[in-house]
């Protein structure tokens, strides 16, 4: 492309694709790097971040992609906020690779501590450009001029718009990390700015990649087994490709898709060949339970902590419990989606990936292009957080679309597809022992933790599904632990209260038998659920209350107002005790120990003869530093307390001798709206001027821990495997 920008635009789409050979903006490395925040400290020149034109259009760059958390809307309040402006007035691209900076992937609750730290310092910083322009055009101070609605004002009625002041400087400057922001306070930080992703989801619009439709445009579907350690026996793919629609069935190696005009033909096509059968390819999964299985399995021991502290005393009481959890799916209610298109020698691919920048140096590799003639840009997917399929239908639309140069190609899994071949969060087991004193304090811990990986989403060719079906393939991915203190199936396993003589340790089970990687929250699900069942279990053995026995083992001050906060806004001290089926329970985090605090009450009502749970009313306390959106955060909360509760009680992926057998609804039930908790109330702590903390995944653990305490109030007896489910409940109401 000769170092050009060029574009190309897919007719009747509405999507613009360019390329630039350099990259984005601003992705130069730096003379020297100033300690700025978030991931402004890697990309520090403001136009990485901020541009304005010359009609005053200001655009503004994030390498986060919105997946449903608000984080579009978020962002645009942040820029409009130091800006000056409203949000309206912003066009906010996010997650494209030849745009965006390279900001990994989205995920770990990261994108407001990294990209909204940046835009925020950024927006700062462009803000006193824009004064600076001013006051020197006004031949005036700083102080005599003020910016509104893209206009800065100056004394006698002067007036200039952004785009002629930023004419006359560059953006392409470091940014400083000690500029204020705006002196006049807040003015849309801290609001309830209506979600901008909102009305075309709940109106029929265009709102996902699912909904994609391109002039010319090919329907897809790939060919493979029902589920991952499978594939297809030989069929009469000359009689497919005769079939009525088919235009061409694609093959490489084990490789295999069928593309047609319209979709039902692909699906019928897929149908015919996938009617010839099936076998595995390698070793028969195991019979008896996984969690038994991981348990038993040789691993790697990685210490996590080690707090000093004299040895608990010889007349300690000994607690001990251990606490597992199965296999859990994304459950995304649309199966992944692609839209590729190979034209001129260039690959561009449409993806619900949550890692633009890792798929294009996978797919660059996987179809043996340069680097700088692949180029992804982020849609949102109908429902996913975590490492679904999304990369790899990507890398099946990349090869189907290279088959048909000049086509966009629109690839979609199928239901029993997504559910047989998206990766797994892992089966984990957690073993507790602590000690108490006859102070009624804890006076040891030790948290043994068994998991198989949680990062398997590519970051080459071997990561892609298709990788291994080339031939030659790519040789797969290692599996490798996530060094803490973010932590994979380690995360949160470090207790945040003040525990002495107290150690960890991750026991990293390298061989998975079933293809795993990362759900949401990853470990901290599993690991806070069974320090926060153990923490009652203390708390009983201690004769405490559950809150007062954690608020006397917390020393930092901001988790203990997040304990109280909830615990007050649930009435915990006032609560009704003994009451048959009725059950209370809490739960507290912070997620990974240095995103927000998480803190939580429930109340349930169980049913004894069908063992069936009804969560009558959910209270929530979180600080998320400062809050930008207060109803964003809710939002937030609310969703992970729902998912937690659906992994809870209810998701596990079942299979057999050969392969999975969880291929839809029936055999993977999530929670359903009748489930769905009747009250559920969050009450955010709003620290302005703090930095922002990641609150996506900070609720699962906390409702997960909840809820099973909730479980052994009603019934007094304490059910330590996930799922918790109504037969369990029964089985231990006989028992």
């Amino acid at each position: 492309m000769n170092g050009l920008t060029r574009r190309s635009l897919l007719a009747k789409s509405g999507l613009v694709v360019v390329f630039a050979s350099s990259g984005a903006a601003g992705a130069q490395e730096p003379e020297e790097s100033a300690n700025l925040p978030g991931d402004l400290d890697k990309y520090p020149f403001l136009d990485s971040w901020i541009r304005i034109d010359p009609k005053g259009r200001i655009t503004v760059f994030t390498g986060k992609a919105e997946l449903g958390q608000g984080l579009r809307t978020a962002l645009m309040q942040i820029a409009a906020d130091e800006l000056e402006v409203s949000p309206a007035s912003i066009e906010l691209i996010m997650a494209d690779t030849g745009r965006t900076p390279d900001e990994g992937i989205t995920a770990g609750s990261h994108s407001m501590q990294n990209s909204g730290m940046a835009i925020l310092n950024a927006a700062a910083n462009v803000r006193v450009l824009l004064t600076d322009a001013a006051a020197w055009r006004f031949a005036s101070s700083v102080d005599q001029i003020e910016l509104q609605d893209g206009m800065a004002y100056g004394p006698g009625g002067l007036r200039l718009g952004y785009g002629d002041l930023a004419a006359g400087f560059s953006l392409h400057v470091m940014a400083k990390p000690d500029v204020p922001r705006r002196s006049k306070g807040r003015r849309l930080i801290g609001e309830n700015v209506p979600r901008v992703d909102i009305p075309a989801k709940v109106n029929g619009g265009s709102a996902y990649v699912q909904d994609i439709r391109a002039a010319n445009m090919l329907h897809a579907r790939v060919v493979r087994g029902p589920s991952d350690g499978t594939q297809l026996k030989p069929a009469d793919i000359d009689a497919v490709a005769k079939m009525p629609g088919v235009e061409k069935v694609v093959q490489d190696g084990r490789f295999m898709a069928v593309l047609a005009a319209k979709e039902w033909h692909a699906v019928k096509a897929l149908r015919r060949l996938q009617a010839a059968g099936w076998e595995r390819r390698d070793t028969p999964l195991p019979s008896i339970d996984l969690c038994d299985v991981i348990r038993k399995s040789p691993a790697r021991d990685i210490p996590i902590f080690g707090y000093p502290g004299p040895p608990a005393p010889a007349d300690a009481r000994i607690v001990k419990a251990r606490y597992s959890r199965p296999c859990l799916m994304h459950g995304s209610i649309g199966p992944s989606c692609a839209v590729a298109l190979w034209e001129n020698g260039n690959l561009i691919v449409w993806t619900h990936s949550q890692g633009v920048s890792p798929l294009r140096k996978s797919l660059a590799e996987f179809v043996r292009l340069p680097l700088e003639r692949v180029h992804c840009i982020h849609v949102e997917g109908s429902g996913c957080y975590g490492h679904n399929g999304a990369d790899d239908v990507a890398a099946d639309a990349a090869l189907a679309a290279r088959a048909v140069p000049g086509r966009p190609v629109r690839m979609q899994w199928m239901r029993e597809q997504e559910h047989g071949w998206e990766p797994l969060g892992s089966a984990m087991v957690v073993e507790l022992q602590g000690a108490l004193g006859r102070d009624g304090r804890i006076a040891g811990w030790r948290h043994d933790v068994w998991s198989n990986a949680h990062n398997g989403r590519p970051i080459n060719a071997g990561g892609l599904l298709a990788g291994a079906e080339l031939e030659p393939p790519f040789a797969p991915q290692k599996p490798q632990p996530i060094p803490m203190p973010e932590g994979g199936g380690d995360r949160n396993a470090n207790p945040i209260y003040a525990l002495p003589n107290a150690s960890g340790t991750h026991h990293f089970v390298e061989r998975a038998p079933l293809r795993v990687s990362a759900l949401r929250s990853l470990g901290a699900h599993m690991n806070v659920f069974a320090i926060e069942s153990f923490m009652d279990e203390m708390a009983h053995a201690a004769n405490a209350d559950p809150v007062d026995f954690r608020l006397i083992h917390l020393q930092d001050s901001r988790a203990r107002e997040v304990v109280e906060a909830a615990a007050n806004r649930f009435g915990w001290k006032r609560r009704v005790k003994g009451r048959p089926g009725r059950g209370y329970g809490f739960g507290f985090a912070r997620y990974k120990n240095l995103g927000a605090y998480c803190a939580l009450a429930m109340e349930i009502m169980i049913e004894p003869d069908s063992g069936t749970i009804e969560v009558r009313r959910v209270v929530a306390a979180v600080d998320s530093g400062e809050a930008v959106s207060p109803d964003g955060i809710r939002n937030q909360i609310e969703g992970a307390i729902v998912q937690s509760l659906s992994w809870t009680q209810m998701e596990a992926v079942t299979f057999d001798a050969s392969h999975r057998t969880s291929f839809d609804w029936s055999a993977y039930p999530i929670v359903r709206f009748p489930s769905v908790p009747v009250s559920i109330e969050v009450n955010v702590i709003d620290r302005p001027g703090e930095p922002f903390l990641g609150t996506g995944e900070a609720g699962q653990g906390p409702a997960a821990a909840a809820l099973a305490n909730a479980i052994t109030d009603a019934i007094g007896h304490r059910l330590r495997d996930m799922p918790l489910t109504s037969e369990r409940i029964r089985a231990a109401l006989r028992s």
